[in-house]
């Protein structure tokens, strides 16, 4: 792929974090533990980490990016995203571009693209090893993830004796993030960004564009960082809700934003316990995917 891949990354994080999704940090919305500038220096933080994503492998990628972000920041704004880019951005340093200009209105070139960055991602997934998952880990330590606990085997707070993909697929029935390196990436591929690609082809701006991934992402399924604060009951109530705004008409009518802003309302406590954490990183995610296949022209 003929692409800038460290641009394409930041401008991924920069978008997600600048639309305004319900229950998230967005511009003159923020937490009392962070702020949306701290998710802007993120996002700058990481570009040195992914300039070099396609030489080196994944894990040692992901903890540089971790280590750069907290001299930046020390609240958790990125790991997800960054645990999802690396192994996307190696894929694209050697994924085959198909001939033509991309065409993000297109289905067909737009599958034929996604089909070869995720044909490069399982061959990427499939070859990483222990000495990726002890970096992931030492990342993972690093950040501080809210709500993590313990696991019963290959806890992050210990060596890991399994390669990455294998910790991941252990995780992967509680865990968004690791269920997507089970899968390949299914909710990315299959269920982000053929929404992303349907709202920029229908003209909507970024961040609505955004928007409406996440609520498509979130309807979808429940989000685990919820799950992981407040409970599987409330990550399933919140996701029904997703569907209900999304029915609504969701950004594309005057009933549909009314009950966004109700939404986002809801999710809103002290604790940020209703925060779609995981859908979040998934949406920078399909960002990122869309970019690396031309949306931004």
């Amino acid at each position: 792929m003929n692409v800038d891949i460290p641009a394409a990354a930041q401008l991924a994080c920069l978008l997600e974090a600048s639309a305004p999704k319900p229950g998230n940090v967005s511009p003159g919305r923020h937490f009392s533990d962070v702020r949306y500038e701290h998710f802007l220096a993120s996002a700058a933080a990481i570009g040195g980490a992914f300039a070099g994503a396609g030489g080196r492998e994944v894990g040692e990628t992901i903890l540089i990016a971790a280590q750069a972000t907290s001299r930046w920041t020390r609240s958790n704004t990125n790991l997800g995203i960054v645990l999802l880019l690396a192994p996307l951005a190696k894929a694209a340093s050697v994924a085959g571009r198909p001939e033509g200009r991309p065409l993000p209105g297109s289905s067909r070139e737009s599958a034929e693209k996604g089909r070869s960055l995720r044909e490069s991602l399982h061959d990427v997934l499939n070859r990483t090893t222990v000495d990726d998952a002890r970096n992931v880990f030492a990342a993972i330590r690093l950040a501080s993830p809210g709500g993590l606990g313990e696991a019963p085997d290959q806890d992050v707070a210990d060596e890991p004796t399994v390669t990455l993909l294998e910790a991941m697929q252990l995780a992967a029935d509680h865990d968004g993030i690791a269920r997507e390196y089970a899968t390949t990436f299914e909710t990315t591929f299959e269920v982000a960004v053929p929404a992303l690609l349907r709202a920029r082809a229908d003209g909507l701006s970024w961040d609505d564009v955004v928007v409406e991934t996440f609520l498509t992402v979130l309807a979808s399924q429940p989000d685990t960082h919820i799950g992981r604060r407040g409970g599987p009951e409330l990550a399933v109530e919140v996701s029904q809700r997703a569907a209900d705004v999304m029915r609504a008409g969701g950004i594309r009518t005057d009933e549909g934003r009314r009950a966004l802003g109700y939404f986002d309302h809801s999710l809103r406590d002290p604790r940020n316990t209703g925060n779609p954490g995981t859908t979040a990183d998934v949406t920078a995610a399909a960002l990122f995917v869309a970019l690396l296949q031309g949306a931004w022209t």
